[in-house]
């Protein structure tokens, strides 16, 4: 049977490796095994978000992401700060633009002092000292949003797990997970491991990797549906419009937080995400399609029921991901100077959404205990900036 891990890690983005370092941090002892299916660390989800450190602010409070969020942001950026990771503590704004905004973004309000977040309501004149080219007619200054080169978390959380001995091994996709009485067995295109317990933080895959070995996780009742965020960038000799973080106020019937601006640690500052169905889980291109993900997305009752509900704002997406035209009237409402000749495009990301068999969104993060598995089965945004407690999380699971 050979080498027995105490623990087995499959997914290597940032949530899998803060999951393996928390059970390092819980077990020094413990023999420790982390399987990435790609040739390098972090490549989906994680090297494809905008690198925002979130404040929480958006959660009901007392949910895991409001918690597990609000608690990451602090053990983030003592992370980076300890390792010499890029990061910064900047800040956003959250912009009424027109008058029916300013109820929600009273109640976004009171959600972030319920979440014990550092916010205040600012008119338009103080909008204008933080962000002189945004238009508003009132906005939340969040102090406790930040953003991070997670690339580099990822990086930085694999070098410690290899030096304190855990084996960290890529190329390795997850084909079978068949549990026995006192252990897992984990098959891969050419191997075969073995582990007391099992975590998956499989992302994009989550539901595939639960389905193949946790009686009570199938593809049945809960399914990853994947959505494309595509981004501009604004030109360097545009970046002067944007100071730090713009959001505007989220519609609340629609589970995204709408085009925004973001300022990155290199500098640069992107624009977007919209939102819109992907034809492949890793599809980030516009012409990306995988037909098996496609075949399980199409026969999944969950999905149309989903599609049924959001059919207006989905047609509203897919017109903003066909027009540019489209997408810059969306971002002139934050800055009406913005122009099409600012913006160059940028590499997209794919957000794993679960969706239950009913068409509802899995709305906060969602961890199932299984036998000898923890399966972390969706951890959308925040989950990068909540990672380290994320990890910390499913390592009490154990």
């Amino acid at each position: 049977m050979g080498v027995i891990h105490d623990y087995a890690v499959v997914g290597g983005g940032i949530v899998g490796l803060a999951s393996a370092a928390a059970l390092a941090s819980r077990d020094p002892a413990a023999r420790i095994l982390v399987l990435e299916k790609e040739a390098d660390w972090g490549l989906h989800q994680t090297g494809h978000n905008s690198g925002v450190i979130h404040s929480g602010i958006y959660y009901k409070p007392g949910s895991l992401k409001a918690r597990l969020c609000r608690a990451g942001r602090r053990s983030m950026v003592e992370f980076c700060e300890q390792h010499g990771i890029a990061h910064e503590v900047c800040g956003k704004v959250i912009v009424a633009t027109v008058e029916a905004e300013l109820p929600l973004l009273n109640n976004l309000l009171e959600r972030g002092r319920q979440n014990g977040l550092g916010v205040e309501l600012i008119g338009p004149g103080q909008l204008r000292e933080i962000e002189p080219h945004v238009q508003g007619l009132a906005a939340i200054r969040v102090l406790d949003t930040g953003i991070a080169d997670y690339r580099q978390v990822c990086r930085v959380l694999a070098r410690l797990l290899q030096s304190g001995g855990s084996e960290m091994r890529l190329n390795q996709r997850v084909q079978a997970l068949t549990i026995k009485s006192d252990h897992v067995e984990i098959g891969t295109a050419g191997e075969c491991f073995t582990a007391r317990r099992i975590v998956s933080c499989a992302g994009l895959h989550s539901d595939r990797i639960a389905s193949l070995g946790a009686a009570g996780v199938t593809r049945t009742a809960l399914q990853i549906v994947p959505f494309r965020g595509e981004y501009f960038e604004l030109k360097p000799q545009s970046r002067h419009l944007v100071r730090h973080l713009i959001y505007p106020v989220p519609d609340p019937s629609f589970p995204f937080l709408g085009v925004h601006f973001t300022r990155m640690v290199g500098g640069q500052v992107e624009a977007g995400p919209n939102a819109v169905l992907s034809l492949a889980r890793e599809g980030y291109r516009k012409t990306d399609l995988n037909r098996r993900d496609l075949a399980q997305l199409l026969a999944f009752p969950g999905f149309w029921r989903l599609s049924a509900r959001y059919w207006r704002e989905g047609l509203q997406e897919l017109w903003r991901s066909l027009s540019k035209a489209a997408f810059v009237r969306s971002l002139q409402r934050l800055i009406p100077e913005i122009t099409s000749a600012d913006l160059v495009p940028a590499p997209a990301g794919i957000r794993a959404q679960a969706v239950r068999r009913d068409g509802s969104l899995v709305d906060d993060f969602h961890v199932v205990q299984d036998q000898r598995c923890v399966h972390v089965c969706n951890a959308p945004s925040p989950a990068a900036t909540a990672s380290l407690e994320i990890g910390r999380y499913v390592a009490s699971l154990l």
